[in-house]
């Protein structure tokens, strides 16, 4: 089904999974297990990499040579989509959210870093100026091909579609029983595919995506439309409903991208007992809900729960003021 589809190797795959046992006996909790999407290469890493391979695929066939895309300053999506460009012999331009910073680091080093060029949106609708952007390259003679934000269309999460199958395999091989998959969800995709992943290869445990800043009843129902879209996308004749999707809300704090004490308990907490880093704005706060969930008994000491870590590695940098 998958083979069939256009598709990159961008990513170093399949990411490991490893335990987490000093931070499990830290929180006195179920045994906690990561999977290490922030390790698929693309300038550090990070989920975006496999909705890429099948985005840049898409875009190959099209004959494109510029990638554009959308997203926060510090996008992890949008970097790893300029990455995916040089190494696939394209251009990139992103589109950003807001004015050029004083200080250039963290992700907006790395798109410098990788050749991307960089369109400040300020107050402005990020795909209004995305589509002026397109035709400003069009007249210079570049076909570009645009990539919504978060890579979150059918073609990109069919990337955690394979992504599930993938886990389902490193489980049997582990021999470990995976009672819920927990992770940062904000554009959908990720979250999408692994439902449809799920679907597909009968995995029955919790997928539990911790909201980093859209309220459920705003994301479910666009989960159950890419979802069944994706779905369709792949040649199967699944649909799906409200009912086949967690979202938790309760840890969006004070909004997108603001580090509250939760983050930073949960940044230092998996840095000082795994080496593990997370990051302020997705796995940090991710991480924080699925810390919160354990200390209110949400799971139990015998069950095995997953963290899907999905990157943003160069965030921290951009926080470092906050951090200290």
């Amino acid at each position: 089904m998958l083979a069939a589809l256009p598709r990159t190797a961008l990513g170093f795959f399949p990411t490991p999974i490893h335990a987490l046992p000093h931070l499990s006996a830290r929180l006195g909790g179920p045994a906690l297990w990561v999977k290490r999407d922030d390790q698929t290469g693309l300038a550090t890493g990070g989920n975006k990499t496999r909705k890429l391979e099948f985005l840049v695929a898409a875009a190959l066939d099209q004959q494109a040579d510029t990638l554009i895309t959308v997203g926060a300053p510090q996008s992890n999506h949008a970097r790893q989509t300029a990455a995916a460009a040089a190494k696939s012999g394209l251009k990139s331009a992103l589109v950003l959210r807001g004015t050029p910073p004083a200080d250039r680091t963290g992700n907006i080093l790395l798109d410098d870093l990788v050749g991307a060029e960089i369109f400040w949106a300020g107050t402005r609708n990020l795909d209004e100026v995305a589509g002026e952007v397109a035709e400003e390259l069009k007249a210079r003679g570049q076909r570009p091909y645009l990539i919504p934000l978060g890579g979150s269309n059918p073609i990109g999460a069919t990337g955690y579609v394979a992504a599930m199958a993938e886990f389902i395999e490193q489980a049997r091989s582990l021999e470990v029983k995976f009672d819920a998959i927990v992770f940062a969800t904000s554009s959908g995709g990720t979250q999408s595919g692994l439902a449809l992943g799920a679907k597909l290869g009968g995995y029955t445990g919790r997928v539990l995506g911790i909201s980093v800043d859209h309220r459920a009843n705003h994301l479910v129902p666009l989960l159950v439309d890419l979802a069944t879209a994706t779905a369709q996308y792949i040649g199967t004749p699944l649909t799906f409903t409200a009912n086949d999707f967690e979202v938790n809300d309760h840890y969006l704090g004070g909004g997108y991208a603001v580090l509250g004490e939760p983050e930073r308990e949960a940044i230092r907490l998996c840095a000082q007992t795994e080496g593990l880093l997370v990051d302020p704005v997705y796995t940090g706060r991710a991480m924080a809900g699925l810390i919160d969930l354990i200390r209110k008994g949400e799971f139990m000491a015998e069950q095995n729960v997953l963290f899907w870590h999905t990157g943003g590695t160069p965030a921290l940098f951009a926080y470092a003021a906050q951090l200290a």
